[in-house]
This record gives C-alpha cells, structure tokens and sequence, in this order.
C-alpha cells in the first residue's frame, strides 16, 4: 500500500479565512506588539483585496479594551470572547463554509488564545497556518514553546510574505500591482531571529 501522501498546506484564497485574535489595548506591553499588529494589517490588507473572509475577536473587551486602531480593521466586528479560543465564538462562521480548508491565525497570546485556537482548528480537520511575524507573547519563552507545540501538533508556521505570496499565486493576478506595494517593504522585525537561531532543538 503505497504511503499517504503529506499534506502540502497550500493556501487558496477561496478556501482560506483570516483569523485576527485579540489585539486589543491593554496587550501593547506584549513584547514586539507594534510590529505584530503591523503584520497582522499587512495580512488584513491582503484579504480584503482577494476577497477572504475575516474573523476578529476581543479578549473581555470590558476589561482588556477594543482592538487598537492600528491594525485597520474598521468594518469587522468584533466577536467578544472569554474562552482562551477563538472557535466557540467563531463557530457559525466556520461552519458557514463547508469548502474552507486552511485558516491563517494572527495575534495573541502566542502561548495562550493562538495555541488554543490552533487545537482546536486542527481537531476540527482544518489546515492552520500560524503567522510567526504576526504573533506573540508577554514572555518569549512561552512564544517560542508555543509554536514549537503548535507545529509538533501539525500546524504551519508561516510568515506573512510567505502566506500573501501562495494566496496571491501568480504575478499575472489583478490585484497582485497592490499587493505588491504591500509587500514592498519586508515586515518588521519581530524578534524571529532570536528565537529561531543555534538550530534551536524546540524548532527542529
């Protein structure tokens, strides 16, 4: 019997949602939290233009405040939360989709709502490709721990330019002119380096 063939994780826009987890005021002590939520509206930007669904979410907004105004997400509605994922609340509109196959997650906390979410994506038989330069944490041990225990688990790590250039596809795409100038500049730094450098044994 010949193998199962590995899944690729290739990302098509009409079978991919974006999910944009709790990037709100009272996170901005997360370390690197501008540069995340600056790559997080970079992808937002990007689904917009290839017509992919969106799905914000709001950590107890009572107490941790709205989502900051950087990441442009004027439009979405926030869907509130308590649970340490952002499923339950996103429920209806996962099974809105029945040809949805990949979900691409941004935001924080790395260790706690992104990891959650991504479980619970995957028990659901979901691709989840998690933005590393969109994501992370108060500590970045918990960062780096987290997405060594997504991939271990069978998520992607993806970077954002990675994952916008495998949605876009193809030079020849009508909106790939404005995508460009999105990508144009490469995203901030995000501290990857650090975490990713000496072959880290968590990451092999």
């Amino acid at each position: 019997m010949a193998a199962a063939k590995p899944s690729l994780g290739r990302v098509l826009p009409g079978s991919s949602i974006l999910f944009l987890c709790d990037m709100q005021e009272k996170f901005r002590h997360v370390a690197y939290f501008p540069q995340i939520v600056s790559v997080a509206a970079r992808m937002l930007k990007v689904a917009r233009l290839l017509e992919v669904p969106t799905v914000l979410t709001e950590q107890y907004p009572q107490g941790l405040g709205p989502t900051v105004p950087e990441l442009g997400a004027a439009g979405l509605q926030p869907l509130p939360k308590t649970c340490f994922s952002m499923v339950p609340v996103a429920r209806q509109e996962l099974d809105a989709r029945p040809q949805l196959r990949s979900v691409l997650l941004c935001g924080i906390e790395t260790q706690a709502c992104i990891l959650n979410t991504t479980l619970d994506l995957l028990d659901r038989g979901l691709q989840v490709h998690v933005v590393v330069d969109a994501c992370s944490s108060r500590s970045q041990v918990d960062r780096l721990v987290a997405l060594a225990r997504m991939r271990q688990s069978g998520a992607f790590l993806s970077t954002s330019e990675g994952l916008i250039l495998q949605l876009v596809g193809d030079s020849a795409h009508p909106q790939f002119k404005e995508i460009q100038k999105i990508i144009k500049e490469p995203a901030p730094d995000s501290g990857l380096l650090g975490l990713f450098q000496g072959q880290n044994p968590l990451l092999r």
